[in-house]
């Protein structure tokens, strides 16, 4: 293995290889800045156009456009509070409200650098451990994944901050959000009140467009002047490098998310939603100062950040090695291997060496390139917006919306949705729900009622199936403990408030 390793490093040192790797990050980055539109998106729209191109160019291109896409999502998430991806749900806690106290670059420079170093991990992995860790997914069949889904979808409502019941309650909107649409088992229409536009479901994009950015804009628009200091001046000037030293303490936050990352990137359709949150709330558990996040915690950017860049590597690791991709991004990557004559599975690596341990350098060259290039493109230009008179920036935001929740179908009742959703979201927001459990409910959802179906299918409906297995026993139990743990918790906070007041 490792002779074709090193046997592939000169091509992809060629300048047409480094080229189309600089290309793609750049393109990714300006991608996942933008609202509605992904690095799924933009390697679907890239495909066509890489017929004529080598293999390792396309391939290249494509490592690129998804390493840059991971960070760009954080820069509305930070700026504007708009999650550019999905991923980067768990990055508007802490990135906003650095941006609202004048720390904008300050964010945008920690979650640059996170996502550098989650993305040299994911591609370490994806390089050093890709046909071993590929045997693991072997082991997780459609109900040790449904207990996954439960237990990644329980963690976020119960351990998120505020009331645990409100964090059920906002779990559950997810989930029957998730059920609109046609039933991926039965085919029979849900909840859609015959509307042709519902049976596909309700877009996670639209969304989140709806619930994260419209709460925000709303304020910005009905009270112009509130806060409009924290937008317009800027009080970190203190350089990369000098931020870089001060970041150096993150350490153990970086290696905790990149071990989750990697670790959900291998599940097959976990994705790197699942993983941040579980990254973020591990890394507040262990944090001194757990009081100070969601108000501005540079390392809480630092978690959701490694983490949803750990992510991407890792989940062409099942893609190469079973040909099952862990992303719909890396579906379509699957794709991209299908158009250049590269069959996924496990004769991959033996008969096309130089072309897979080609891909994975080109993984661990954009990490690198991402740092030097997000730097310079993202964190000095998109950083500007800070300026802009809330009004004016109100207006922009509300703009991106409308362009972003239109480009994913091309249709008005998007556009409508995600209003309703804002709205909706508003009122959550007034009330104290948090959205964190929603989006996780609607992303995990589908998947979580999906592989629990299948699982009662094969086994002919006997429940007995769903402890039938050492990993399913595994998470049961700990389950059961985050609920015991959350309800200790909850108690001991109540007899606490009991005494202060008495």
């Amino acid at each position: 293995m490792f002779e074709a390793l090193w046997h592939s490093l000169p091509d992809i040192l060629s300048v047409s290889s480094l080229l189309a790797v600089a290309v793609g990050v750049v393109a990714g980055i300006f991608l996942g800045a933008l609202p509605g539109l992904s690095a799924t998106l933009g390697i679907s729209v890239l495909l066509p156009f890489t017929f004529g191109m080598s293999p390792q160019v396309a391939l290249g291109m494509m490592a690129g456009i998804y390493n840059g896409s991971m960070y760009g999502g954080a820069i509305p998430a930070i700026l504007l509070r708009i999650p550019g991806t999905p991923a980067a749900v768990a990055t508007t806690f802490d990135g906003y409200p650095m941006a609202q106290q004048g720390r904008a670059n300050k964010a945008l420079r920690v979650a640059l650098v996170s996502s550098a170093i989650g993305g040299l991990a994911s591609g370490l992995a994806l390089m050093l451990l890709a046909p071993p860790l590929g045997s693991v997914t072997l082991m997780f069949g459609p109900t040790e994944i449904f207990w996954v889904s439960v237990f990644g979808i329980l963690s976020i409502a119960l351990l998120i901050k505020g009331n645990a019941l409100k964090g059920l309650i906002s779990a559950g909107i997810g989930i029957f959000v998730a059920t609109v649409g046609i039933d991926p088992v039965s085919a029979n229409e849900r909840f859609t009140f015959g509307s042709l536009y519902l049976d596909d479901g309700i877009s996670v994009i639209v969304l989140l467009i709806g619930l994260y950015a419209m709460p925000p804009v709303i304020d910005t628009l009905v009270n112009p002047q509130n806060g409009e200091e924290s937008h317009v001046k800027e009080v970190d000037d203190e350089g990369f490098f000098r931020s870089l030293a001060s970041m150096l303490g993150y350490w153990k936050t970086w290696l905790r998310a990149s071990l989750i990352g990697i670790a959900v990137g291998i599940l097959p359709g976990a994705g790197g939603s699942f993983g941040t949150f579980i990254s973020y709330n591990e890394a507040k558990r262990s944090a001194r100062n757990s009081e100070a996040w969601g108000k501005g915690e540079p390392e809480g950017v630092a978690a959701a950040e490694t983490c949803n860049n750990a992510d991407t590597a890792a989940s062409m690791i099942p893609a190469l090695t079973l040909g099952i991709p862990g992303t719909s991004v890396a579906a379509v990557m699957l794709g991209g291997f299908l158009i250049h004559g590269l069959q996924p599975g496990p004769n991959l690596f033996r008969e096309h060496p130089d072309e897979v341990f080609g891909f994975m350098w080109q993984f661990l060259i954009a990490s690198v390139m991402l740092l030097f290039l997000g730097g310079s493109v993202a964190t000095r230009l998109f950083s500007k917006v800070l300026h802009l008179p809330r009004p004016l920036l109100g207006s922009i935001i509300l703009s991106l919306m409308v362009v972003g929740a239109y480009s994913i179908h091309e249709t008005l009742f998007d556009v409508f949705l995600m209003f309703g959703f804002g709205v909706f979201g508003y009122v959550l927001e007034k009330l104290k729900f948090p959205m964190a459990p929603i989006v996780l409910g609607v992303i995990l959802g589908g998947f979580m009622e999906y592989n629990f179906r299948i699982s009662m299918l094969m086994s002919g409906n006997d429940p007995a199936v769903l402890w039938g297995s050492a990993p399913s026993i595994v998470l049961i139990a700990m389950i059961v403990m985050l609920i015991v743990l959350t309800c200790f918790k909850q108690r001991l906070s109540s007899l606490i408030g009991k005494r202060l007041t008495n």
